[in-house]
C-alpha cells in the first residue's frame, strides 16, 4: 500500500467524520449492513473482530466489498495482539482499530502499510502511542472520559487526531458535543445499527439513519 492510499484513507474518515462500526456472526446480515451503510454514504468501515467465526466473515466481506462498493475502505477493529493483526490483514485488511495499546501491532501495520488506530484513555497512552506511529488514537470509553478530555487534551497536543468509540448517539447534541470538543471523527456502533432493525431486516432505515449521520456531522464541523 502506498503512502498516498494510506492518506486516502486518513483523508476519508476525516470527510465522513464517522466511523461505522459492526459485527454479526451471519455473513449476509454483515453484507446487508455494509450495503446499507455504504447506500447511505459511509465510504470507511469497521467490522470488529468480536466471535470466533469473525475471520471467516470478513474474508468474503471484503471480497464483496471489492467487486461492489468501489472508494470503500474496509478494516478490522477489536484486534489486540500482532498474529490477529497480521491474520487480517493478509485477508484484505484496510486498517486496524484496537481497544487498546499495543505498540507490536503498530509495528505490524506500519510493515504492512497501512493505518493503526490503537485504543487510549490516558495522555501519556496517547504520547507513547503517537511515538510507536499511530496515525490516528481512539479514545475508549467516550462516555466514560467524557467530551471535556479530549478539550484538554487538546492544549498540549493540539494536532492529535482523536476518534472518539463509546456512547457517541447518532443525534446533532452528541456529535456536536464530540466534535466542538475536537475529536477527529466518532464511532458509532449499536446506535447507528439499532438491534431490532437488524432483527427485522429494515435495512432501508439503516441506510437513513448512516444518511442523517453523516449529515449532521458535516453540519456541526462547518461552525
Amino acid at each position: 500500500m502506498t503512502q498516498n492510499k494510506k492518506e486516502a484513507i486518513l483523508q476519508t474518515l476525516q470527510h465522513d467524520g464517522i466511523l461505522p462500526l459492526f459485527y454479526h456472526p451471519d455473513f449476509e446480515v454483515a453484507k446487508a449492513v455494509l450495503k446499507a451503510a455504504y447506500d447511505g454514504g459511509s465510504r470507511i468501515f469497521e467490522f470488529t473482530n468480536r466471535g470466533e467465526g469473525a475471520l471467516e466473515v470478513f474474508k468474503p466481506l471484503v471480497a464483496y466489498a471489492k467487486a461492489e462498493l468501489p472508494g470503500l475502505w474496509l478494516g478490522i477493529g477489536t484486534v489486540y495482539d500482532a498474529l490477529t493483526a497480521k491474520v487480517f490483514i493478509d485477508n484484505g485488511a484496510d486498517f486496524v482499530v484496537q481497544p487498546i495499546f499495543n505498540a507490536a501491532v503498530g509495528t505490524v501495520c506500519q510493515e504492512a502499510g497501512i493505518p493503526w488506530f490503537p485504543g487510549v484513555s490516558t495522555l501519556t497512552e496517547i504520547y507513547n502511542a503517537r511515538l510507536s506511529g499511530a496515525d490516528i488514537v481512539k479514545l475508549f470509553p467516550g462516555d466514560v472520559l467524557g467530551s471535556k478530555f479530549i478539550k484538554a487534551i487538546k492544549g498540549p497536543m493540539s494536532d492529535a487526531r482523536i476518534v472518539v468509540t463509546g456512547g457517541v448517539k447518532p443525534t446533532h447534541e452528541s456529535l456536536k458535543e464530540w466534535f466542538d470538543a475536537g475529536a477527529y471523527a466518532v464511532g458509532l456502533g449499536s446506535n447507528l445499527f439499532p438491534k431490532d432493525l437488524i432483527e427485522t431486516g429494515n435495512f432501508e432505515q439503516i441506510t437513513g439513519l448512516v444518511r442523517d449521520s453523516l449529515a449532521i456531522a458535516a453540519n456541526v464541523r462547518q461552525r
